[in-house]
């Protein structure tokens, strides 16, 4: 048998081994992993930001993109065998009912620092990425703000009768019902619907839905989320919309969360905590409050919301749990059910 030079053997050796560190760096950027993210977030709105964290980091990401509280439910039935690494929330319910389930990982106490407590699991469990408060949108041409009722009961006077628009079917406003029940209780909740619906509310399918409506007349005011107004106003800047918030306390003040969790067991936990940061960074943050139709308010201290937005220090919704929202939505689901808002 012939022998090798010892040369080339050290050579071979050599650039083994230099593989192994080149291949070993490449890992630790993340150039050679792929996280598997389900997002609640639209496409639309965060393909863009997710794009650049791949740009950045090196790190993939494979979306499955859906229904936040659908997310939750197929993640409930995956259990251990879920091959998500990271859940990127619309809602805190919806988060709220994955942690209570042992499904997503403590995150660190420097990752949670960055966002106010009410804004943030008091377990650890998740962060919140940005914020949405409910607001009541108005038609300028026909209504002045001096003239809106500064809480959310004042719009089932006979005033309102017609003149409503809500979205029954989207989880935002079954946030709202949600928080309404913990504040005043089931009774009171199923009062207010009631009138709401007997006073000719119009149901609509999605949010930006109730806005185009406003601003065509076809109803007076909606319950929304304050940033689609943004939204319209990017495909209709001289619409007649402005919103309306409501009183401190009231329910429909209320600051719900997009948010964030790392799945427990992930084995690409070092990735997935990169992606947490990387979403409260200040230049995310800035693109969720000022980005292409975006409004949402930022959670991050040094990052200022889209101009004419009340700071958020100022808005204060009802004083809840957030994380709660998701364990109590079946009964709210079945509530809105029995009184007509759902089929």
């Amino acid at each position: 048998m012939k022998r090798r030079p010892i040369a080339l053997t050290m050579l071979t050796a050599f650039a083994s081994l230099a593989a192994a560190v080149l291949a070993a760096g490449a890992a630790g950027r993340g150039e050679a992993t792929t996280l598997t993210l389900y997002s609640g977030r639209e496409e639309k709105l965060v393909k863009p930001l997710l794009d650049r964290f791949t740009q950045e980091t090196g790190i993939r990401l494979a979306v499955r993109y859906g229904d936040s509280a659908e997310l939750a439910a197929t993640m409930l039935e995956e259990g251990k065998a879920s091959p998500a690494d990271v859940f990127f929330a619309q809602d805190a319910g919806a988060l709220g009912a994955v942690a209570r389930e042992g499904m997503l990982a403590k995150l660190p106490k420097s990752t949670l620092a960055k966002v106010p407590a009410r804004f943030r699991s008091a377990d650890g469990l998740w962060v919140g990425t940005s914020g949405r408060a409910r607001v009541v949108v108005y038609n300028t041409d026909v209504l002045s703000e001096a003239g809106l009722p500064k809480t959310i009961w004042g719009f089932t006077h006979p005033r309102w009768k017609d003149k409503i628009g809500l979205p029954p079917t989207n989880a935002s406003f079954q946030a709202f019902v949600t928080a309404m029940r913990l504040t005043v209780g089931e009774d009171r909740t199923r009062d207010w619907l009631i009138a709401i619906k007997a006073g000719g509310a119009k149901f609509y399918a999605k949010n930006l839905q109730v806005l185009q409506a406003v601003a065509s007349r076809e109803i007076e005011v909606g319950f929304v989320n304050h940033y689609y107004l943004y939204q319209l106003k990017a495909e209709q800047p001289n619409a007649p919309v402005a919103n309306h918030f409501l009183a401190k306390g009231d329910p429909g003040a209320l600051v719900n969360v997009a948010g964030v969790g790392i799945v427990t067991g992930t084995d690409r936990l070092s990735a997935a905590q990169r992606f947490v940061d990387f979403l409260l960074s200040k230049r995310s943050q800035r693109y969720f409050a000022r980005g292409p139709g975006m409004a949402e308010y930022p959670l991050v201290r040094g990052v200022r919301p889209r101009p004419g937005l009340p700071p958020l220090g100022a808005v204060q919704g009802p004083n809840i749990n957030l994380g709660r929202l998701g364990a109590e939505l079946p009964e709210t689901l079945r509530l809105l059910s029995e009184v007509g808002y759902t089929a």
